[in-house]
């Protein structure tokens, strides 16, 4: 994509230098080991719930700083919540809607993360790309949300703002390092004309600007505003691999030092004075609608304020969170089912079961699936049957609406900005340019908070309205009951397979039938579909990098009338486990060993293989397991990234998988940190493994059974393995890390399951399949 740089004066949010800012930038070696923090924007705007125009306004009582964005020209922009340029008489201007990088005369630098903090690491990664060009002291950087804009901040795989598919680092890698490389030039310029020098003769490193000639030396503070009148470099020049400091090293993670201590603010946090707090109570079942209600007992509690019918359900407003949920369950409702999904899981799973039998439309088609099937030696065939599964974040969904006379305001963990903004204007009767979103960090996500239609960024400012005053904080909270009840499941899925063995063993044919619920159908991403096929039903199967030369896989995407939406690697969730017990299972047929045999059908995927051999080296496959385990081998590629696994397993006494170890060797591309890309494969294999062995959400009538931790549990601290995890060294472009690692630890725990045991498992959750 075509860039150039745009430069405006500003200051920082963190204009006001302390003490301790003053001494470092006066420091001219500053380790870059020392901890960063994140923005006081972001956590001042987050304690007090000041008003973003009130805050700008206090803020610009100091001097003028340094902006910088990379450029995007497009015909026409939304202003709605662009970044202001802070002038030195405290007004402010739209004038700079694409910063990404902000100076200030303190020294400080804060990066405006176009991506979502859900925990997986965007502000450090992305922090860390402009800190690299820029030549910064690690000290010095901070991160902070951007603001909703759809063009300026627009994701470069989506073509809107959002966050999702493991793609912050992907799709930012150029264009931060180009916004750093901008910075560190207008700062040159500008001191090479204050100082009178050449500026090829000037020097940047860790924070300090130096022309050793003369001995000048002052920090990035010292010249941010004389930066911002230099003009910016188009192309700005960008660091080769071998000149990185920053990039490809384990800097501190930019926001864990006020999460450790709690002041990380959290829309769970947020409770600016007078605030009225909303439960929603939501139909028992998917598309009922309410036909009449009783709220006589719900108005006597203490704290309830008042109760309305919303298009979601029956809102209770209270001055708290208690008073409010004791509202709700006093609430006497009925409900129309007539469009209601009535159905109980055993009854859709056994709808598409029957679907299996046949094939759907094709998704991958290569040589004659029916005369290799007709002519293999040995045909063998398995179904795999696949739960609902509920995100099930720590935090749960919530988020905090404030209307005022000329627009509204809405603070929460947006994952879909552009999506999201536009449901609260629609829902409001506002153009977009009068609302602003403020994105918080949010406690995990997994997909939930990245709703395809903006539903509960709808449902926030739907409360508001109802409620009508202005001027007033309006929060909207889920339970932990209404998050797991409230859809937006992984949906059920059905796996039908076919594979065929010739004389040698060698695997000649291979046919999956897949049946389940189209996640974007009937969305806004519905563009994504293919000839009728959703891309991500079918990912990680259509694309199967093993050597058969006669592949069929199809698709049938049934109406089932549940809310559909991604979970953590989406169809990889599914797709991974069939391919590679699958996989399994004709190797086992064969004889042949699970790595060996992988790697004989790897020869045209390089990097399937360098993953495999790289975790069968962590492991010393070749010794083996110690006496009473098994081991289980899996590899699977999911968001341009290579992740292979084995998982060390015994059996427990309740019958179930006790997994011990699992090693896990990940090719990303450029790791920027590696020490966030180890802790989002920890991350994803505890998520996974818990899912696989626990998790299910079940229909009885329609009613989702299971609605907080008791029934759908989380892995446990004393069942986390002990997880080793190595990043494979690479040159090529950067991918993402935040879902891969989940995929394949359900296949390996199922394959070292039933070398152990005998037992396949081709049903999940564990518990539901596991003979005891």
């Amino acid at each position: 994509m075509p860039t150039s740089i745009r430069r405006c004066r500003a200051i920082s949010a963190a204009a006001q230098p302390t003490p301790e800012s003053a001494r470092r930038s006066k420091t001219p070696q500053a380790s870059w080991r020392a901890k960063a923090t994140m923005s006081d924007t972001h956590t001042m705007q987050a304690r007090t719930g000041t008003s973003r125009r009130t805050f700008l306004k206090q803020a610009g009582t100091a001097a003028a700083g340094l902006v910088v964005g990379v450029y995007l020209p497009t015909p026409g922009r939304a202003a709605s919540g662009a970044a202001s340029v802070i002038q030195g008489d405290g007004t402010s201007t739209a004038a700079a809607p694409n910063a990404f990088v902000r100076i200030a005369p303190d020294d400080t630098v804060t990066v405006l993360s176009k991506h979502s903090e859900l925990g997986q690491g965007p502000y450090t990664g992305l922090t860390t790309l402009v800190a690299e060009e820029l030549d910064a002291d690690w000290s010095q950087m901070r991160a902070t949300a951007a603001p909703s804009d759809p063009e300026v901040y627009k994701n470069l795989d989506f073509g809107l703002q959002g966050t999702g598919g493991s793609n912050a680092i992907k799709n930012s890698y150029t264009q931060m390092r180009r916004a750093g490389a901008a910075a560190r030039a207008m700062l040159v310029a500008a001191a090479a004309e204050t100082w009178d020098v050449p500026a090829d003769e000037i020097t940047v490193r860790q924070g300090r600007i130096r022309h050793e000639a003369s001995g000048q030396e002052a920090g990035f503070g010292a010249f941010a505003a004389a930066a911002a009148e230099q003009p910016a470099p188009k192309e700005p020049k960008l660091k080769s691999p071998d000149q990185f400091r920053l990039i490809g090293t384990d800097v501190p993670k930019v926001d864990s030092r006020i999460k450790a201590t709690g002041e990380a603010q959290f829309t769970l946090d947020l409770q600016p004075e007078g605030t009225v707090t909303v439960l929603v109570a939501h139909p028992p079942r998917f598309g009922s609608k309410v036909t009449s209600f009783d709220d006589s007992e719900a108005r006597k509690i203490k704290g309830v304020l008042d109760v309305k019918q919303v298009p979601y359900g029956i809102a209770v407003y209270a001055t708290g969170f208690w008073p409010a949920k004791k509202g709700r369950d006093s609430l006497e409702i009925s409900w129309d089912d007539s469009n209601a999904e009535t159905r109980s899981s055993e009854e859709i799973i056994a709808d598409h079961r029957k679907r299996a039998q046949s094939r759907g439309k094709p998704a991958a088609d290569r040589g004659q699936i029916d005369d290799a099937l007709a002519g293999a030696e040995q045909v063998l065939e398995a179904e795999f049957i696949f739960p609902y599964l509920a995100h099930a974040p720590m935090e749960p969904l919530d988020a905090l609406v404030t209307l005022h006379d000329d627009g509204a305001e809405a603070r929460f963990g947006s994952q879909l900005q552009t999506v999201d903004h536009k449901m609260i204007a629609q829902t409001l009767g506002l153009p977009m340019e009068k609302v602003q979103i403020h994105t918080m960090l949010a406690g995990g996500s997994f997909g939930r908070r990245g709703q395809q239609n903006g539903e509960f960024a709808a449902e926030a400012a739907a409360v508001a309205k109802a409620w009508g005053e202005t001027d007033r904080p309006i929060k909207l909270v889920y339970s932990r009951e209404d998050d797991i009840t409230g859809g937006r499941y992984r949906p059920i899925y059905v796996h039908k397979l076919k594979g065929g063995l010739d004389a040698d063993g060698n695997i000649v044919a291979w046919d999956q039938s897949i049946v389940g619920q189209s996640i974007i159908a009937g969305s806004p991403f519905s563009g994504m579909m293919q000839d009728g096929i959703d891309p991500t039903s079918v990912e990680g199967a259509r694309n199967l990098p093993y050597a058969v030369p006669n592949l069929h896989v199809s698709l049938q995407s049934t109406d089932v009338g549940v809310p559909p939406l991604w979970w953590r690697s989406v169809g990889h969730t599914h797709t991974g486990f069939a391919t590679e017990v699958f996989l399994d299972e004709l190797l086992a047929a064969a004889g042949r060993d699970q790595v060996e045999g992988r790697l004989a059908l790897l020869g045209d995927h390089p990097r399937h293989a360098g993953v495999l051999k790289a975790v069968a080296r962590m492991a010393d496959w070749d010794a083996g397991p110690p006496e009473g385990r098994a081991r289980g081998v899996a590899v699977h590629k999911s968001f341009d990234t290579y992740v292979a696994q084995i998982a060390e397993v015994s059996q427990g006494e309740d019958g179930l998988p006790k997994v011990h170890r699992v090693w896990c060797a990940v090719d990303c591309g450029v790791a920027v940190n590696p020490n966030v890309v180890r802790a989002q494969m920890e991350g994803g294999i505890g998520y996974g493994l818990g899912a696989v062995l626990y998790d299910e959400v079940e229909l009885k009538d329609g009613k989702p059974q299971q609605n907080n931790f008791d029934g759908y549990r989380s892995l446990r601290m004393d069942e986390m393995p002990a997880v080793e995890v190595e990043v494979v060294q690479s040159d090529a472009e950067p991918t993402g890390v935040g879902e891969p690692g989940t995929p394949p630890i359900g296949p390996a725990v199922a394959i070292a399951f039933h070398r152990l045991t005998g037992q396949r498992v081709r049903r999940l959750p564990f518990v539901k399949s596991v003979q005891t």
